[in-house]
């Protein structure tokens, strides 16, 4: 019931990251973030009602989710029909397909698309193994995840910036200061991650304290905290590089060699390791050794990538 009804607000999830990375091509941050804002204070007071007044249970939650959705999208839609500029939008001119465009963008955006959907197939093997492990383990786990994936927003954040800027500035022909950035924000991730990790797990158990008292539980979710919100700055370093490269439109080799290399080791280490000895904390290693093999083939490919990068402009240049 609640899948049901979340999937009815998927196309207005699709349109929300649209304009939202709209919006954020030319710098604006703040318009996304406060329909967002706008739409999860509907969202959760809508969940409130339909639970505690009209009683319509999960698939009312679910309805109050799509519905939100709706919000937060339409309002990113009334405001590029009333701005100024190249982003305006013209409802009339929605079915005016740029095939140009469309390629580009299909070129670019599927590869991440891939990537995204085959890490979910990587992590149902994950959670198939949790499963097994018990209803115990099943609970600590989705309640530090919880935690977790705010300091992974923070990560994604800082990507999707270096994307937008290193576009930006390789449009302009500014290669150095498309180095630049990649290297301020690699700094400015590492750093933020490394800070908010360690106040994660430093207050792992008063965190985790907010989904469950029972001491079992939150012993296991300090588990998964130590093996996977400790090394989130090897995700950083995969982020940003992968964002990066992806601002200079190479987008397929990255998402190919982090989709391989992630999925792999994940899934021989469920079926080899995991098998051998099945405990909580042998399953959550997988997670920094996926990244830690990933950052370095990434790391590789990056500066194969860059040092071929200059000779191919300036023979551009020439040719024009």
């Amino acid at each position: 019931i609640y899948l049901q009804m979340y999937l009815l607000g998927m196309p207005f999830i699709s349109i929300y990251n649209f304009l939202s990375a709209v919006m954020r091509s030319q710098g604006d941050t703040q318009t996304p973030l406060w329909a967002l804002c706008i739409a999860s204070v509907f969202n959760a007071l809508g969940d409130l009602f339909v639970v505690t007044v009209v009683d319509w249970g999960i698939g009312g939650v679910a309805l109050m989710t799509a519905l939100a959705n709706l919000l937060a999208s339409g309002i990113l839609v009334y405001r590029l029909m009333r701005t100024d500029g190249p982003l305006r939008l013209y409802p009339k001119r929605l079915f005016k397909m740029d095939k140009k465009a469309l390629r580009s963008m299909i070129k670019i955006g599927w590869p991440a698309g891939l990537q995204s959907s085959v890490f979910s197939l990587s992590n149902l093997i994950i959670q198939s193994a949790i499963n097994s492990l018990g209803a115990d383990v099943m609970a600590a786990s989705v309640a530090a995840f919880t935690i977790e994936i705010n300091c992974y927003c923070v990560i994604n954040g800082f990507g999707l910036a270096a994307t937008t800027f290193i576009s930006q500035n390789y449009g302009a022909g500014n290669l150095e200061r498309c180095k630049r950035i990649t290297r301020v924000n690699m700094a400015l991730n590492i750093g933020i991650t490394v800070v908010l990790s360690v106040l994660i797990y430093g207050f792992g158990r008063y965190l985790l304290g907010f989904f469950t008292q029972s001491e079992e539980i939150i012993s296991l979710g300090m588990i998964r905290l130590l093996w996977v919100v400790i090394p989130e700055p090897l995700n950083s370093v995969m982020e940003v590089l992968s964002d990066s490269m992806r601002g200079y439109g190479y987008s397929l080799p990255p998402a190919i060699i982090t989709v391989l290399v992630i999925c792999t080791i994940r899934i021989v280490w469920v079926y080899s390791v995991f098998a051998s000895k099945p405990t909580y904390e042998i399953l959550m290693m997988v997670y920094p050794l996926s990244w830690l093999v990933t950052s370095i083939c990434l790391t590789f490919l990056y500066f194969r990538f860059m040092k071929k990068l200059p000779a191919k402009r300036c023979r551009t240049a020439v040719k024009k």
